[in-house]
């Protein structure tokens, strides 16, 4: 019959790892767990605690704990120790004791003074007779806990509706674009369909190429947004591969084979 550490090192071995992604995996120092694996229980720590490491390491090593358990006591360790008796309520109820049987003893029995009802007490005094601070009403306490929790749930729900729309709006890009946040007055959007660069220029009064509204690639899934003051010339390397979005409406360059090269109106 294999012994407890002997199950235990087959059982990691089956799993493939070694003592030190044990250890790392249950926070269980590693010599410890070699210690349990060559049967040796000794740690120098309490009996609560090696059964607990125990019962980490055969639940992480998917062995029944419990057997394993069992078998530790069955070594004659694990015995659950008898509590001592608390000193300080012994030593109360034999004052308590003894004061009674010298009541006893000195003194005739009397009769118990009747205890005032509880509608006619009014509020608890002490010996000096200054009256004892009362307990909170449980019905305020409950209150004002259901109000903290309206509030915290209520800041929540704000924080993340927040996030959702402020997740969903576009950031400025790097590539020389302008993104829908920081574009003002007409504008276009550049759509990519594959990865296309594209460079944009104003048209000048007699048709000449101006300056560069923007310049740099455009990949799927997000819109540059390039300012239109005026006609525009947009040149992109792969025009199949790029459409233009006006007023929410997309429409591809359209520009015949071979040509790069395209003209956008005015608006």
């Amino acid at each position: 019959m294999q012994t407890i550490g002997e199950r235990l090192e087959e059982a990691r071995k089956k799993k493939g790892i070694s003592i030190r992604e044990a250890a790392e995996a249950t926070k269980i120092r590693g010599d410890y767990l070699q210690r349990f694996e060559t049967n040796h229980f000794d740690i120098g720590l309490t009996e609560i605690y090696t059964r607990g490491f125990l019962r980490t390491y055969a639940n992480f090593l998917k062995l029944p704990a419990d057997r394993i358990l069992g078998d530790y006591a069955a070594l004659g360790r694990g015995d659950a120790r008898p509590r001592q008796p608390n000193r300080e309520i012994y030593g109360r109820m034999d004052i308590s004791v003894a004061s009674t049987e010298g009541a006893e003893r000195n003194e005739p029995a009397s009769e118990p003074a009747p205890e005032p009802s509880h509608a006619n007490r009014g509020p608890q005094r002490s010996r000096a007779g200054t009256a004892l601070p009362s307990g909170p009403d449980p019905a305020v306490v409950f209150k004002y806990v259901k109000i903290g929790g309206a509030v915290v749930i209520a800041l929540l729900l704000l924080l993340i509706a927040k996030s959702l729309f402020s997740s969903g709006k576009p950031t400025p890009s790097s590539g020389g674009g302008a993104s829908t946040q920081a574009t003002r007055g007409p504008a276009f959007g550049l759509v990519a369909l594959n990865p296309v660069q594209v460079t944009v220029r104003r048209k000048t009064a007699g048709g000449a190429e101006g300056e560069i509204l923007f310049s740099g690639p455009v990949t799927p899934g997000e819109i540059k947004l390039v300012a239109r003051p005026s006609a525009v010339y947009i040149e992109v390397n792969a025009p199949e591969s790029l459409m233009i979005e006006i007023n929410g409406k997309r429409f591809p360059m359209g520009l015949p084979p071979g040509e790069r090269r395209g003209e956008l109106p005015a608006p």
